[in-house]
């Protein structure tokens, strides 16, 4: 994106307050014709006093005060409301990104870390405020000055006018050159601070492996190392944009001194008053300044503009048929029987990670995916709440097409315990309350018993109300897969995804949640990647899947006697025998 293009996309951002902004813009061309009637009035100032016309001098200078004070007035007008219009657009954008990027696919946020898309968030954000309050304080009585300034200057004296147009040239040209020849550096010094962002926010977020390892010492050097190639590819860049300064500021000073070298040589033949060279330096001083705040603008957009692309690149992704808008809702009373029709996926062209997978899971069933690590039993599941969707083939819920609906009702009927809980920086209720956001307190509690999970939150110091840590870290494994398993238990969906529920739960603690988790299973249709022999005996379907394929299905009993795949599993120990719950545990 060029700088142009980019600065008009920014100021497209406003149209949500488009009359205001026109308004603000013609408060702006009030200001501009105070900006070129100041030096004209100078001028004629000088030419009254000059011929001893009193009376015309106080004129002049009434009119230059009334002038002035309504100069001064619309400035602090449009100022105030130019300055609320960027707060209330920032945010709103901010919000708008928000939106966007956590609605895009899964396999947008497995591309961006999410430091970098923070970095992006905010960095984006402040370039499009300041822009905004440049464009109505600055930019637009810039240009409109400029626009009315160069016609009248040219019909007072067309030999002088040329001089500022020169001017004004020389400005244009040395900005071009500068801009080519430091964008590409621009670019990489940008990059350069994502990868910063990136790796500060890994490290950040694994402390405890960083210290444990002793890479504190490791991980400072490298984000050290990190900022000198910074700094070799910004000073370049810098020193580009130091030239052209030195540059702008002598072609505006040889400029006023032609205007008075010019003007001099012209009022010696009669052909200008001294009243209009002073009008012409005046617009000449008044041109400079305009344009070197107009070169720092230029300048600073030059800089926003990798930060800006980055911005409006997450914008432009596409959120895929995931966050397609006007489809039907699924409806509110599926019975949850599913279908994978020869689904196929893969994260990439190169390798499928999952291959022509076909099933039928009868609604109440309850289906047990088993398989080696790697086997794509994770992924298959996610196709089923669009985490990702089918590169080929369809799944349907009571015969319809997931595809087909509002994917917000699709996900609203299945509940989901991942094996990683998944908890927010917020209070334990609050995050039970992800899974019903109207749950009252005894609710929460009864869910909480269910999984276990009541004793350990009351002798929090704060009880429902504690404050849980990043990503939970302030609580065990054991306690975070319990919180997800109430949190499941509180939206009560017909359809439930249990992936390696238990799998940070020691076996006397999974042996009390067991009859939990089967009145949960009861009358829903669910899907467990199952490594307890007790869950894999009970199915209705076992699901063997090996490198992305189905290669057996049916029940226990069945597959052991076919001797394939699953028979292979059992034989090796791959299912953990269910341990008892002590008396103690049991009346814990």
């Amino acid at each position: 994106m060029d700088i142009l293009k980019t600065y008009l996309r920014v100021l497209g951002l406003l149209d949500p307050e488009r009359g205001l902004a026109i308004v603000l813009a013609l408060g702006n061309l009030a200001i501009a014709g105070v900006f070129f009637l100041e030096p004209w009035l100078f001028g004629r100032v000088v030419d009254a006093l000059s011929s001893n016309s009193h009376d015309k001098t106080w004129h002049y200078i009434e009119l230059w005060a009334g002038v002035g004070f309504a100069g001064v007035a619309a400035s602090v007008w449009v100022s105030l409301h130019a300055d609320r219009l960027a707060h209330r657009r920032r945010l709103a954008v901010m919000a708008q990104f928000f939106e966007h990027s956590i609605a895009l696919p899964l396999g947008f946020h497995g591309d961006h870390h999410t430091g970098r898309l923070l970095r992006v968030l905010h960095n984006g954000a402040s370039s499009l405020f300041g822009i905004w309050l440049g464009f109505f304080r600055e930019h637009l009585s810039t240009v409109l000055a400029v626009f009315v300034m160069l016609p009248l200057a040219w019909r007072m004296n067309w030999k002088l006018a040329l001089l500022m147009i020169v001017l004004m040239v020389s400005f244009a040209v040395f900005n071009s050159i500068a801009i080519r020849s430091t964008s590409r550096r621009q670019s990489e010094v940008e990059e350069l601070h994502s990868e910063i962002s990136e790796r500060a926010g890994d490290v950040l977020g694994n402390v405890l492996v960083v210290q444990s390892f002793t890479r504190v010492a490791a991980e400072v050097s490298a984000i050290r190392d990190m900022m000198k190639r910074v700094l070799a590819a910004q000073y370049p860049v810098l020193r580009g944009w130091a030239w052209l300064s030195v540059a702008t500021r002598a072609a505006s000073t040889l400029t006023i001194v032609a205007i008075f070298a010019l003007g001099t040589a012209l009022n010696s033949r009669g052909e200008v008053s001294v009243g209009s060279i002073v009008s012409f330096v005046g617009f000449a001083t008044l041109l400079v300044g305009r344009l070197e705040q107009l070169a720092n603008f230029i300048s600073g957009l030059f800089f926003q503009t990798p930060s800006l692309a980055a911005f409006f690149s997450v914008l432009d992704s596409r959120p895929g048929p995931a966050s397609i808008k006007g489809l039907p809702s699924l409806p509110a009373d599926i019975r949850g029987e599913v279908r994978f029709e020869n689904v196929s996926f893969g994260y990439d062209a190169a390798k499928a990670a999952i291959k022509d997978l076909s099933f039928v899971a009868p609604a109440g069933a309850t289906v047990a995916l088993v398989g080696p690590t790697g086997a794509g039993k994770t992924t298959a599941l996610s196709l089923l709440y669009r985490g990702y969707d089918p590169t080929g083939g369809r799944i349907t819920v009571d015969g319809i097409d997931i595809r087909g609906v509002d994917v917000n009702s699709l996900r609203q009927n299945i509940a989901v315990v991942f094996q990683d809980a998944g908890l927010f920086y917020r209070s334990i209720a609050d995050n039970l309350r992800i899974g019903n956001p109207e749950a009252p307190p005894e609710q929460l509690e009864e869910v909480a018993r269910a999984a276990e999970a009541h004793d350990f939150i009351v002798v929090k110091p704060d009880g429902y109300r504690t404050l849980v840590a990043e990503r939970g870290r302030s609580l065990s494994g054991g306690e975070r897969q319990r919180l997800a398993i109430a949190r499941a238990m509180l939206k009560d969906a017909p359809i439930l995804i249990l992936d390696e529920a238990t799998s940070a739960l020691d076996n006397a603690t999974e042996a009390r949640i067991q009859s939990a988790l089967t009145q949960l299973c009861e009358g829903r249709t669910t899907f467990v990647i199952a490594h307890r022999l007790t869950t894999v005996r009970n199915a209705d379907l076992i699901l063997v899947m090996k490198d992305g394929e189905l290669v057996e299905q049916g029940r226990y009993d069945e597959l052991v006697r076919q001797g394939g795949l699953f028979a292979e599993l059992d034989s090796q120990g791959q299912f953990v025998k269910d341990a008892v719950a002590s008396p103690e545990a049991q009346s814990a």
